[in-house]
């Protein structure tokens, strides 16, 4: 237990997605108001990123899906800096932003999300020209024009998560979704779709699987008639296919793969702060395993994968996983500025809930650990899947547009 200062602290957070976002409202709640929080994000709009696998396809906007984060965090009494941090002092205890301000710092959460890794695989990723991603905002935007240019000339289809990569829920529903459209505008005889992942079995997503997940995939491919390919390596992306390890080359009008994933430049640049990949090892309590007053969560924490697979496949680390870490870091954070009771949550007792739409259908399965055997994990596959999701996207944005986040 920490003493309780009498000083007023800063609270810095890097990156407000899922994680930071909910990390920056948590903390504003608990703390007192003398202390400052300050919010780093180059980007100036929060975007709901589950939904960018419904942009490509003309059925959300940018505007639907994202809101500014200025006037929130004006209202809460938080500052925010529209910037990148460029460099972190551990030892100074500061943050340093790509325009050059030195931000001071008492306790620090990383909360930055991945680097997109498409120059792990030659010719992957859409400033190639050749293959999509919606991975981000820019990157759906470019796959929606992909798409269109593809309806005009339409061809056999290519979706899946790179070997490395770790969000495989992103590429189920994409090709759920594409697979949808493609039926609805009539073209299933000229647009055969494949999908290829690096899990060792469909339905693995990168947790060993789900109860029976692995069957009910399979039987959603065969029903739907799409072929799917699990322990795949990509060796190339070439204009218009894809070559595999062990020589099949598949051809493409028209692909979207999720890249492998690596921790952001700043974590990766500074010593000490990262494992080899980039990624933050972290305690129970989601503070850094080896620096004080450190803490991470969301995408860039370090999780091992469950269990040994034949091709490198990551753990996901979901919006919903993302924000229950996020809470516990913040409660944490709180007690070291000001006292208070502190929280562990094992890795091994995070949970996860995943709704993967597949346009007029989908999958919802919930894990109660994604390490080990869940004790009760439940698979349910059908059209209230996609109402699930309608749902929850409109009860996300409402809720954090008016800065409302359960403690």
């Amino acid at each position: 237990m920490f003493d309780r200062p009498s000083a007023p602290q800063r609270a810095v957070i890097v990156g407000s997605s899922f994680a930071g976002l909910t990390a920056a409202l948590d903390l504003r709640k608990r703390l007192d108001d003398r202390h400052e929080i300050v919010v780093l994000d180059p980007r100036p709009d929060f975007t709901f990123i589950p939904s960018l696998i419904w942009l490509p396809f003309g059925l959300r906007e940018a505007d639907d899906i994202t809101f500014p984060l200025a006037p929130l965090y004006a209202r809460k009494g938080i500052r925010f800096v529209n910037d990148a941090a460029a460099a972190i002092d551990i030892n100074a205890r500061s943050v340093t932003t790509a325009g050059g301000e030195q931000i001071a710092y008492d306790t620090l959460l990383l909360a930055t999300g991945p680097r997109l890794a498409f120059e792990k695989i030659a010719g992957l990723g859409p400033e190639t020209g050749h293959t999509q991603s919606v991975c981000n905002l820019e990157h759906a935007q470019w796959a929606g024009d992909a798409w269109e240019r593809f309806l005009e000339n339409p061809g056999p289809v290519v979706v899946g998560t790179a070997q490395g990569g770790s969000c495989f829920g992103a590429s189920y529903e994409f090709l759920l979704n594409a697979k949808h459209r493609i039926r609805k505008a009539g073209l299933e005889d000229v647009a055969p779709v494949t999908f290829i992942t690096a899990e060792p079995f469909l339905g693995h997503f990168g947790l060993g699987g789900v109860s029976d997940s692995q069957r009910r995939v399979e039987r959603f491919f065969d029903r739907l008639g799409i072929e799917g390919i699990p322990n795949t390596v990509i060796s190339e992306v070439r204009e218009g296919e894809i070559a595999l390890e062990g020589g099949r080359v598949l051809p493409f009008a028209f692909s979207m793969i999720v890249p492998p994933f690596t921790g952001v430049d700043v974590i990766r640049e500074t010593e000490g702060l990262g494992n080899p990949a980039g990624f933050v090892p972290i305690d129970e309590e989601f503070r850094h395993a080896d620096i004080e007053r450190v803490y991470a969560a969301g995408v860039d924490v370090a999780i091992a994968p469950p269990q040994p697979t034949l091709v490198p496949a990551g753990v996901p680390k979901t919006g919903h996983m993302s924000e229950h870490m996020a809470k516990v870091a913040a409660q944490n954070m709180a007690s070291d500025m000001q006292g208070g009771e502190r929280r562990r949550l094992p890795l091994e007792d995070l949970g996860a809930v995943c709704v993967l739409d597949g346009g007029n259908t989908g999958i919802i399965f919930r894990a109660d650990h994604i390490l080990g055997t869940p004790e009760h994990p439940h698979v349910m596959a059908g059209p209230q899947a996609h109402w699930a999701k309608l749902a929850f996207e409109r009860y996300f944005l409402a809720s954090r547009k008016r800065g409302m986040v359960a403690v």
